[in-house]
């Protein structure tokens, strides 16, 4: 039995046999966010890209609990010159991580991280199929839709997890178009409603899912909990 709590945004808690681990984890400054970064200890923190409201308190999380952060190589670089025990890894690659292995895909996006200095850490976005507590995680990213998300159906998807918020993602018509691609069991929908561009209506997106394709959507409220 394990467990995804959804932090709010783009932010995820995997949870299986008293391991944990965070998923780009923009917590500090996240209006939908109903825990504090404290309340996290985890072994590992996976990072889809650079951008703040994705790598959000990583460095703060793992410099208090120590947990190793896999991301694409340029913004792992970024993060062990703050001093953090960082592992870089590239599309279709895969890492091995406490209780999992993460597998790197592509995604259509853009990547930085600013600082009151300038952006850092240029580079390129990542989806992550993530292997853990006996299931296949698929975290898109922030994403477009793109056809080869048929390929990242081969890779056996349990859960997909999709941006439906549009502006800077995909919007719900097209993340619809991603489930049928993708042919998960599960879909949850998250980079929605965290910001006034990004307003969407997550149960008609659950409507148009389960009506269109075969898969389940699970709209999870910040701080709640979906159990597999």
């Amino acid at each position: 039995m394990g467990s995804l709590t959804y932090i709010g945004h783009s932010a995820f808690a995997l949870e299986a046999e008293g391991i944990q681990v965070l998923i780009d984890p923009f917590i500090t400054g996240n209006p939908v966010a109903r825990h504090s970064p404290e309340h996290f200890s985890p072994s590992t923190i996976l990072l889809t890209h650079a951008h703040n409201d994705h790598v959000g308190d990583t460095v703060a999380i793992s410099s208090r609990t120590g947990a190793t952060t896999i991301s694409v190589v340029e913004l792992a670089d970024h993060l062990e010159q703050q001093g953090i025990n960082a592992i870089g890894a590239n599309h279709g690659g895969t890492v091995t991580f406490e209780g999992g292995t993460v597998k790197l895909v592509q995604a259509w996006h853009s990547s930085s991280f600013t600082t009151p200095d300038g952006v850092v850490a240029p580079g390129v976005p990542a989806g992550l199929v993530v292997r853990f507590g006996g299931k296949t995680v698929y975290f898109a990213g922030d994403t477009s839709l793109f056809s080869d998300m048929k390929l990242i159906g081969e890779e056996g998807i349990d859960v997909a997890i999709l941006p439906i918020g549009d502006h800077f993602t995909m919007g719900p018509d097209d993340a619809v178009r991603a489930v049928k691609f993708i042919d998960p069991d599960v879909v949850i929908p998250c980079h929605y409603n965290t910001f006034p561009p990004i307003q969407q209506d997550a149960e008609e997106f659950k409507r148009n899912v389960e009506r269109e394709t075969s898969a389940t959507c699970e709209v999870i409220a910040p701080g709640s909990a979906y159990q597999f």
